[in-house]
């Protein structure tokens, strides 16, 4: 018998200019990234299950889905109850999906691909494709999915690292959001409105502590950078900072502080999330994506340290 295969599948690592990544096979994520020998992201050990979505590809929708029900096209569908407690379908299809690496690896770059099948709630094909990439200016990841079904169907994409800045607490960091409305959620964390940040507990347009508040919110209504992308900063009183950046094909950020994380990971970082739409969009129709018979999607985010000030 062979040895023990590791939870999240195969390893594949890229490095370059003093920055490595782990991308994993089940999943499709990030189970690892670090610049110089330091932590980058709250990642997870081989031999863990992956914790909290750390890392995780979510497709085909991001967030929850009230009941996992929703009506596409004039048909009704009925998805699993992901996250039964809360009686929602959360987090999408490919979560524990195995992807695999093409021919194209190189030491500083990987593409994985995964292939959705047709299923109860969710009746398309699609196929998925990430580029890895690494180097001086950090960690970016180009996705792309393409309909292969002969009908249009819904769609929606986002991913979920964790940032972590060493020896520094969630309380303590710095961080800016660049979103001038929330959305306000019921107890089962499903839109039920928006209201605008400025003045609020919840405004960090502009960078400044999060001190002891809880967030698990999602930020829209951007305020983008020239080229139509946003980015959302964690940053230390010391200068030290976390830049995650996302393209036009995001307009909603997920934040979270981990504070419904069990054991040491309770608290530990902080989830950045840019997303392509907001939670339960396959139900409200807002900023969905309507992918045609061999259309393709297509988006790009990056993380990588910076300096502050």
């Amino acid at each position: 018998m062979g040895g023990r295969v590791a939870p999240s599948g195969e390893q594949w690592t890229i490095a370059a200019a003093g920055h490595e990544a782990v991308v994993v096979e089940v999943g499709g994520g990030l189970r690892q990234y670090t610049a110089d020998g330091v932590a980058v992201i709250d990642g997870y050990a081989e031999d863990q299950m992956c914790p909290g979505s750390a890392g995780h590809v979510l497709a085909p929708w991001p967030n929850r889905i009230r009941d996992g029900r929703y009506s596409f096209g004039g048909t009704a569908y009925q998805l699993p109850l992901t996250e039964p407690d809360r009686h929602n379908a959360i987090h999408g299809l490919v979560q524990w999906a195995r992807w695999r690496a093409t021919e194209s690896a190189s030491a500083d770059a990987l593409t994985v691909e995964c292939d959705v099948p047709p299923q109860p709630g969710y009746p398309w094909a699609l196929a998925l494709r990430t580029t890895w990439r690494i180097g001086p200016d950090g960690l970016q990841a180009a996705h792309t999915a393409t309909n292969l079904d002969a009908t249009p169907c819904p769609f929606g994409f986002s991913v979920h690292p964790y940032v972590v800045l060493a020896d520094v607490a969630v309380s303590d960091l710095k961080l800016r959001v660049p979103g001038r409305n929330r959305l306000l959620l019921d107890g089962r964390l499903l839109p039920i409105g928006a209201a605008r940040v400025h003045g609020s507990e919840f405004d960090f347009t502009d960078a400044r502590r999060i001190g002891t508040l809880e967030l698990d919110n999602t930020f829209g209504d951007l305020i983008r950078e020239a080229d139509g992308g946003s980015r959302v900063t964690l940053s230390t009183e010391d200068g030290r900072g976390v830049e995650v950046w996302a393209d036009q094909a995001f307009g909603w950020w997920q934040v979270y502080t981990g504070d419904t994380l069990p054991g040491e990971r309770h608290r530990r970082s902080v989830a950045v999330e840019p997303m392509t739409c907001p939670p339960d969009t396959f139900r409200s129709g807002r900023d969905l994506v309507v992918l045609e018979p061999g259309e393709t999607w297509q988006g790009a985010w990056g993380i990588r340290p910076v300096r502050e000030g």
